[in-house]
């Protein structure tokens, strides 16, 4: 992590169940009454790194708790932590631990992290989630301030990059160290490992601590390796990726009972398989298959595939491939061929109570990872995908 009458009857419930209902409460303040995020192009131009001994450009952005900051807001702050980075990036992900132990560390000595997402979501392709539950759009950024407990402000400046523009981030993560009067002391990595538990942001303490002592940072510049920031006007191979996308053909094959097991063994592949069982004439079935396909287009180049399951009668595969084809499916798509439902149901999952839509995530060996009846958190989908152990958030 979308006038009633006729539609909430079409769309009623399929099934038995009821949808787990979606968090909107997050932070303390009600950022959407003060801010919506509105991404806008930007023109394309030069973006240089900011040299050392240059002052702290202001800024104005949304944080994700409901306020509004400014360089003023950090005025007491001995020595201020400006770090780029990103919800979806595998290399700034590997370091969240590490930046929330420095701000826990270095909070009580003057010291204040403050961490900016740089990130158009203008510029972000499905393909480049497939390390993440989350994009980068401002109320994902939310959500990962709330679920990863950071404790220091996550900046957006997503919009038109009035900040990053004037900064530079080269890569999330990028950081930038100014002294008391916002000179620019250090910028650069927080370590040179990007690997959890194998370091412990030592270039970052090691400028941070040369300046709380009033000392030079021996090495003021270093590069800076992780994930290219993502401005506005990278789009041409946004559009060139969705060409390919729906240059891809839809088909819509026939399947029987013995072939329904032979998936749900998963015994054929090394890969995660997602199954949704569906039918054209069940209304939620219908709203959430097109984040099935975001699924495929984010975990796709991974150890992971999609594959549907029509409920439809024999005789609607016409009516089923034509919705198929509207959604642009270009994934296994399969139609139970029998006239007993039951056959199917019990073939899927002896669990399943029979409701649509019914969703099932198995491992190679047909283990179940993760199952649900009606309509799919797709957050929590995300996360069992991504947090399973032939997946991981970080190379």
């Amino acid at each position: 992590m979308y006038s009633l009458g006729l539609v909430s009857l079409l769309f009623w419930n399929c099934g038995t169940e009821t949808a787990p209902e979606a968090e909107t409460e997050v932070g303390e303040a009600s950022v959407a009454e003060e801010f919506v995020a509105n991404p806008q192009p930007v023109t394309e131009r030069e973006v240089g790194t900011l040299e050392i001994g240059a002052s702290a450009p202001d800024f104005r952005l949304a944080g994700t708790d409901g306020q509004f900051y400014s360089l003023e807001d950090f005025a007491e702050a001995e020595v201020l932590v400006l770090v780029f980075t990103a919800n979806h990036c595998p290399t700034a992900q590997a370091y969240e631990e590490r930046i929330k132990q420095f701000a826990s560390d270095y909070g009580a000595k003057g010291v204040q992290l403050v961490a900016i997402s740089p990130n158009s979501p203008l510029g972000l392709l499905y393909e480049e989630l497939g390390y993440s539950d989350l994009n980068d759009d401002f109320v994902d950024m939310q959500i990962r301030h709330r679920d990863a407990e950071y404790n220091f402000p996550y900046l957006y400046d997503g919009d038109d990059h009035a900040a990053s523009l004037q900064y530079g981030p080269v890569a999330t993560p990028h950081v930038f160290v100014f002294d008391e009067d916002r000179k620019l002391r250090y910028t650069g990595r927080l370590d040179k490992t990007e690997k959890p538990g194998t370091a412990n942001a030592e270039d970052l303490r090691q400028a941070v601590d040369a300046l709380l002592a009033g000392r030079e940072v021996e090495e003021p510049t270093t590069k800076t390796f992780g994930c290219s920031t993502k401005w506005a006007w990278k789009t041409a191979y946004r559009d060139k990726v969705e060409e390919e996308w729906r240059a891809k053909p839809v088909a819509l094959e026939m399947i029987d009972v013995e072939g329904v097991k032979e998936l749900m063994r998963n015994e054929d592949s090394d890969k995660l398989r997602l199954i949704n069982v569906w039918a054209t004439w069940c209304g939620p079935c219908v709203l959430e298959y097109p984040d099935f396909m975001v699924l495929q287009r984010m975990y796709g180049a991974r150890d992971f595939e999609f594959i549907s399951i029509s409920a439809d009668k024999p005789g609607q595969h016409d009516k089923a491939l034509a919705f198929l084809e509207k959604i642009h499916s270009p994934v296994r798509n399969y139609q139970f061929d029998g006239e007993d439902i039951y056959e199917l149901v019990e073939a899927v999952d002896p669990d399943w109570n029979a409701a649509l839509p019914y969703t099932i995530l198995l491992a190679p060996d047909g283990e179940v990872v993760w199952r649900h009846q009606s309509e799919v958190d797709f957050l929590a989908l995300k996360r069992a995908i991504v947090d399973h152990e032939m997946m991981g958030r970080y190379y």
